[in-house]
């Protein structure tokens, strides 16, 4: 199981690897406070994030941290509180 904490580069990674990117939308700028549906990822491609994040790290995420709405930011903290919240393997 990847070691906490969860960064900025393992969400990019997770993004491209399981959504892709907007052509136009420069994920190594600063994205931490750009909510992603103006990043371009729109509910069915932040479930399929949230799904590799889970199965990544054995987490489990609250349905809201992956609404559009919410920032790259908010998610970190997210899988980060779990992360911290989950037993030792």
């Amino acid at each position: 199981m990847p070691q906490l904490p969860f960064h900025l580069d393992d969400l990019r990674r997770i993004l491209r690897e399981g959504a892709g990117a907007d052509e136009t939308v420069d994920l190594d700028g600063e994205i931490l406070d750009t909510d992603f549906d103006a990043l371009g990822y729109e509910s069915l491609a932040l479930l399929e994030t949230g799904s590799r994040i889970e199965r990544e790290y054995g987490i489990a995420l609250a349905d809201d941290a992956l609404a559009p709405d919410t920032t790259p930011r908010a998610l970190i903290a997210a899988v980060n509180g779990e992360l911290a919240a989950a037993p030792p393997a």
